[in-house]
């Protein structure tokens, strides 16, 4: 095989209470890429539709994983990417994460899988220090295992797929307004009290449990977060109206994807998703603010071959 070409999903991080170590992989919004093997060595980008940014490997975050992969591997030949980007920058639902790993999904599939796809996560994690300035790994990693993913230890990493519900669908609103992951992280404050840690421990165990034991209820009490959301929540409008209704129209809980500005819900069932749809549409079309909006079910297999 000399060419590739790829589905490479958009991802919900956090999930509320697990700041940088939870993650959800969606199905129904990604980016394509295609790579593929040439003469020459090393990594370039021939092509980037959709979105204003650079070929130049170093600073792409596509280039710059596959570049922490090829470091690791000896090859008599290079690679060539062509990336078309669905999933808009500083959407908060994994721009960046998504090219990053299908860069190394589609390149370690070319040299014949040295690497497993938990493997993949450490190499991706640097293309993320791009556009964030640090390596996390709650978008990359869902968007290489699929389902939910647990980010158990960085140092060393430690990366825990947890099978999703069947029910479980999540509805994400994105207002067409940039909240650059790098800015949102300047925000955070580096230390937090104990009282609110222990709230948030709480929270993440209990979401974990929930999703264990595909315990709707659990799940929708454990969405929420003591510690980033009242942060964050105030650079995106009519957050706390999109939370209030969403969870009015029947969601099981709501919070800020990734660093914002996109919101998401989760609902068992297609319907509840889709009247949650209803009740975020509701009120941003009330606005100037232009938007999308997608529901999806969650995607049990990550980045996968078209």
């Amino acid at each position: 095989m000399n060419e590739i070409k790829l589905f490479c999903p958009a991802t919900i991080a956090n999930l509320s209470c697990g700041f940088d170590v939870l993650g959800l992989c969606l199905d129904t919004i990604g980016d394509e890429m295609i790579i593929r093997k040439v003469a020459e060595k090393g990594v370039r980008i021939t092509k980037i539709i959709g979105a204003d940014l650079p070929l130049k490997t170093e600073e792409n975050v596509a280039g710059v994983a596959a570049l922490a992969l090829l470091n690791e591997v000896e090859t008599p030949f290079g690679f060539e990417m062509e990336i078309y980007k669905n999933i808009k920058a500083g959407s908060g639902i994994g721009s960046s994460s998504a090219s990053a790993a299908g860069a190394v999904f589609g390149i370690n599939e070319l040299l014949g899988k040295p690497f497993s796809r938990n493997e993949l996560v450490r190499f991706a994690m640097k293309g993320e220090v791009v556009a964030s300035g640090s390596e996390h790994a709650d978008n990359v990693a869902p968007a290489l295992l699929g389902g939910f993913t647990l980010v158990r230890s960085y140092t060393p990493l430690d990366v825990i797929r947890i099978e999703s519900p069947n029910e479980l669908f999540a509805t994400v609103i994105h207002p067409q307004i940039e909240l650059k992951t790098s800015e949102m992280r300047a925000v955070l404050q580096p230390m937090i009290s104990l009282k609110s840690a222990i709230v948030q421990w709480g929270n993440v165990g209990g979401l974990i449990a929930g999703l264990y034991s595909n315990d709707y209820d659990l799940i929708g009490r454990s969405l929420h977060d003591e510690i980033v959301e009242p942060l964050r929540g105030k650079f995106i409008p009519h957050f706390e109206e999109i939370k209030k209704a969403s969870l009015n129209a029947g969601a099981l809980g709501s919070g800020i994807s990734g660093s914002g500005p996109s919101i998401f819900a989760l609902s068992k069932g297609i319907e509840n998703a889709e009247k949650v749809k209803n009740a975020m549409i509701s009120i941003f079309e009330k606005t100037t603010i232009p938007f999308e909006i997608h529901v999806s079910r969650i995607n049990s297999e990550g980045v996968r071959i078209l």
